[in-house]
């Protein structure tokens, strides 16, 4: 079951800075999400309160257990692979801190917050309950509730926050190996209004058929347009988007030993199972069916 909420008009000002919030999502997970990331100032805050699977992120694995917290930044690559008997549940919210906004004003809770672009690790601040109780006013819809969630929101931030230094506290007040990307600073302009969105949820759930006319069409640009602007955004162009879009689908499609590598072909759009074996081993050196036979113990 998957509860769904975007083009929700919201925003929240901490210091002076504007964050948008572009969605919200609540979803027990059966399928696995493809390899994929996100734009400049673009945060994605994961919460499983339960299940299990398995995250990958910047080329290393985790498991994800119930009470899990996991935040992924811009230009974090991750996919998630949910346990086949007890798949996680997860909250997910999505910001993104509007063009240059972060300039205007010293925040230290933002600045806290942005500094790591990946983490990873196990809530201590009680977020599952500020979450159920965002989507319980999305739900309800009563009088002032987007300045409740507003507020909420703002309180998550704070206990993510709380979360980062609760565990250099465990840690001796070193950063942890999902720090690793902490500090960095992004070289990629940014993306106005939903654009961003457009193009994360195109490669995510469409890599069958993929077209830059099709997309160029959805953001209402020219295809040179879209080029330009996956390039300033992503530093890659079209076909290498897409590249990477189905063979991160066909790796995770070849997991599954009941999917023949005719079927998988088909399903990703390849034109026959040799065009789809020649361009996977391009891409990872290796034949879809030994690759295969990598994955029958994982």
């Amino acid at each position: 079951m998957k509860t769904l909420y975007q083009d929700l008009d919201m925003s929240l000002t901490i210091d002076g800075i504007v964050i948008d919030v572009l969605n919200l999502i609540s979803e027990r997970f059966t399928r696995t999400i493809p390899v994929h990331s996100h734009g400049s100032n673009c945060y994605e805050i994961h919460y499983i309160p339960y299940g299990y699977g398995t995250l990958s992120a910047n080329a290393g694995s985790y498991n994800i257990i119930p009470n899990t917290l996991y935040i992924t930044g811009p230009h974090v690559e991750h996919a998630q692979f949910p346990d086949a008997d007890n798949p996680m549940v997860e909250y997910c919210v999505y910001l993104r801190l509007q063009k240059n906004s972060h300039t205007k004003k010293n925040s230290p809770l933002l600045k806290s917050f942005t500094e790591k672009n990946f983490w990873f690790g196990n809530d201590s601040q009680d977020i599952g309950n500020t979450l159920r109780q965002i989507f319980k006013e999305l739900e309800q819809k009563n009088i002032c509730y987007k300045k409740q969630v507003e507020l909420l929101l703002s309180t998550l931030l704070i206990q993510i926050v709380r979360n980062y230094k609760h565990s250099e506290m465990l840690n001796g007040g070193k950063n942890t190996i999902t720090d690793r990307l902490a500090g960095e600073q992004s070289s990629f302009k940014t993306v106005s209004d939903n654009k961003s969105l457009i193009i994360e949820e195109y490669f995510l759930y469409e890599y069958n058929s993929l077209s830059l006319t099709a997309l160029s069409e959805r953001l209402s640009l020219s295809p040179r347009q879209t080029q330009r602007l996956l390039k300033e955004y992503y530093n890659k162009s079209f076909q290498e988007k897409k590249a990477e879009a189905r063979m991160s689908a066909a790796a995770i499609l070849l997991r599954d030993k009941e999917r023949s590598i005719s079927e998988i072909s088909e399903t990703l759009g390849f034109s026959s199972p040799e065009h789809f074996s020649t361009a996977f081993h391009k891409y990872y050196n290796i034949a879809p069916r030994d690759f295969r036979k990598t994955t029958d113990n994982l």
